[in-house]
């Protein structure tokens, strides 16, 4: 049971529930916020106040003033209004991820919503009941209408559902999971429920986590490459990087080391060449810089993880309701941008060692393309080509969407973040540096196998054996696709983990 409080979400507590199914229940001091935070709208519209949200319009109609008797017909009406999403459905875990933060925001008391409508939320994330939300539609200001539209359109028994892994409608799904729907939602809530930041979140929450893994399989990786091509172990020696000390670099670099514990493969400078390519030698000063951009995004993330991104919030204390911006993405879409770029050069340096393995011009090690026979077979030519077809593709997507910015709401809403579609765009480049890393996996097996498996490290030879067990030597051209997939499969099931290796890169960041 994971109890939260609107201040207390980390990643790991994210993902362990909006992953793993963790149950979850409010805390009883965030439980009497809400409810005092309630009592203040209340007394607002008694008292006849104009509040934006509460009793006007939206956006450019903020200033038309809204009847006591329509003002729920008003918030049920803004959640059918906005559910105008597009593309293809969320993955059922990031909108899991997205109910959870949704809630934490909730209950720090600044939203004016009912505890009964809360707890409703909660009851969908314990019977992992899943609202269906389509990825496309948020401008990633005035928050993630859309997508939370659509995220909260079940409370009112509107809208689809998953439950079981079937896809229903929200009337039958909840039929069926024992829970009802609310009667109706009272002033403000409609709003409460869909001004906020919590799909950009959700989907960078996710993509961040999994790309410490893929950090983690990146450094795998390029020890198999360079044990293969020999490479240089003196530049790993901690006094080159105390002399600069990045941390992420001093850390990968202490990690290369323990990789390539009792190599007898790796070379020392001038043994065998002076020099290595930029693609082994700066291994920890590239990974390194990625692992740094993780953990600024992981402080950003984890802020607005625990933060009201309401408009208006409700100040119970001065009995005030304050229209504002907390709804603005631009916090998390610039950091998911630099997340987008952070991930896709793990793919690009990856790319080109994994050239170096396959191109005897660069490595004067191995036959061509790492065939054994070669002329009669291609061998790994096109595997390269792969990758250096993902690697364009995440250059194309590592193209900032946070600079981009489109009037909206009659040009009330002039500058928005485009923080999801930011998010969207890093989520599928770790997805391609994913593929680019095992690539590097399959091409690299295959060079040791040439060279001989008597020298190598206890690490690396651990997981060419894994790899092994899925995928043969490749001694003549066969369909490629389907080892490269089996590959793939033992990082997205992190058979290959390290618990050492990844207690030392990252464990201490994930409390």
């Amino acid at each position: 049971m994971i109890r939260i409080d609107g201040n207390n979400l980390t990643l790991k507590r994210f993902i362990t529930v909006a992953r793993h199914g963790e149950t979850v229940e409010i805390d009883k001091k965030a439980e009497q916020n809400v409810k005092i935070s309630r009592r203040t709208v209340t007394s607002m519209i008694e008292d006849k106040r104009v509040v934006y949200g509460i009793n006007t319009g939206f956006g450019k109609l903020s200033d038309e003033r809204i009847k006591d008797e329509d003002l729920s017909t008003l918030q049920r009406n803004l959640l059918m209004s906005h559910a105008c999403g597009t593309g293809d459905v969320l993955p059922i875990e990031f909108v899991r991820g997205m109910i959870l933060l949704r809630v934490n925001a909730l209950i720090k008391g600044y939203s004016g919503i009912r505890l009964e409508v809360v707890k409703k939320l909660v009851a969908f994330l314990n019977a992992n009941v899943t609202p269906v939300v389509y990825a496309q539609g948020s401008l990633g200001a005035s928050g993630d209408l859309v997508p939370l539209a659509h995220m909260a359109l079940p409370l009112i028994d509107e809208g689809e559902v998953w439950y079981k892994g079937k896809r229903y409608c929200a009337n039958e799904g909840l039929a069926l999971a024992g829970i009802e729907p609310i009667d109706k939602l009272e002033a403000k809530e409609g709003l409460a429920l869909i001004n906020g930041t919590q799909a950009m979140v959700s989907i960078g929450a996710f993509t961040l986590y999994d790309a410490y893994q893929a950090l983690m399989d990146a450094s795998l990786s390029s020890a198999m490459s360079f044990e293969a091509l020999k490479g240089i172990i003196d530049v790993f020696d901690p006094r080159i990087h105390a002399a600069r000390p990045h941390k992420g670099q001093q850390k990968i670099a202490a990690l290369m080391l323990s990789l390539l514990e009792n190599s007898r493969n790796v070379s020392h400078q001038g043994d065998d060449h002076v020099q290595d390519a930029y693609s082994l030698r700066c291994i920890p000063q590239v990974h390194g810089a990625s692992l740094d951009a993780f953990e600024y995004v992981k402080e950003k993330l984890e802020i607005e993880m625990n933060a009201a991104t309401d408009n208006p919030l409700v100040f119970s204390k001065e009995n005030e309701a304050l229209s504002a911006g907390n709804f603005h993405g631009q916090p998390i879409a610039i950091a998911m941008d630099f997340l987008a770029i952070a991930i896709s050069e793990l793919a690009s340096i990856a790319e080109r060692r994994l050239e170096r393995l396959v191109n005897k011009d660069l490595n004067d090690r191995f036959p061509p393309f790492l065939a054994k026979d070669k002329g009669r077979n291609s061998g790994f030519m096109i595997v390269q080509y792969v990758a250096a077809s993902l690697v364009s593709e995440n250059k194309v997507l590592a193209h900032p969407a946070s600079v981009d910015s489109i009037p909206s709401s009659g040009n009330k809403e002039d500058h928005v973040s485009m923080g999801t579609i930011g998010a969207r765009k890093a989520h599928a480049i770790l997805k391609h540096t994913r593929k680019v890393i095992a690539l590097e996996m399959f091409c690299a097996a295959q060079a040791l196998d040439f060279e001989g498996l008597n020298k190598t490290g206890p690490k690396v030879r651990n997981l060419y054996e894994m790899i092994r067990s899925k995928v043969p030597f490749i001694e003549e051209d066969t369909m490629m696709q389907p080892y490269m997939d089996r590959i793939e499969k033992l990082l997205i099931d992190k058979t290959i983990n390290d618990e050492e290796l990844e207690a030392m890169l990252w464990n201490d960041m994930l409390v």
